[in-house]
């Protein structure tokens, strides 16, 4: 593992989608003390556990999207657009920046408070794909 990378993919995870569900979860609580915050809350308050969970799972994808979007623009740009860590662009310490956040060893999964159970599922779906067609067989994919 490349830990100038994972330094800034904790940091990406925890300061953006951590702090985002954060926020989440004082609105659906309706613990935030914030006044522009209280109308959304109290529009929230009236929402079913099964309606603030779907809430939940709209606002992991849109963060996922978000962030997968941003670390590949980065990746894109041609070297315009350059983050730093320890002196070194991260973006060419990967093949593929916007691919780190994913999979059961990617940053959500490692470093996120609220890790994504759909990565987790995802990443063994993968593996037994990947197993069926070498065909090769682990009894630690279900």
């Amino acid at each position: 593992m490349n830990t100038t990378l994972d330094k800034f993919g904790k940091f990406f995870v925890q300061n953006l989608r951590d702090r985002m569900f954060d926020d989440l979860e004082g609105y659906l609580s309706g613990s935030s003390k914030a006044p522009t915050v209280q109308k959304l809350q109290g529009q929230l308050s009236g929402f079913t556990d099964e309606q603030k969970q779907v809430f939940r799972d709209l606002v992991e994808e849109l963060t996922t999207t978000g962030m997968h979007d941003l670390l590949f623009a980065i990746s894109d740009s041609g070297g315009e657009v350059r983050v730093l860590v320890d002196g070194q662009d991260v973006a060419k310490l990967s093949d593929g920046l916007h691919g780190e956040i994913f999979g059961a060893e990617g940053w959500i999964t490692r470093f996120s408070k609220y890790p994504s159970e759909v990565e987790i599922e995802r990443s063994k779906w993968g593996r037994a794909k990947i197993q069926e067609l070498f065909g090769k067989k682990d009894d630690n994919v279900t």
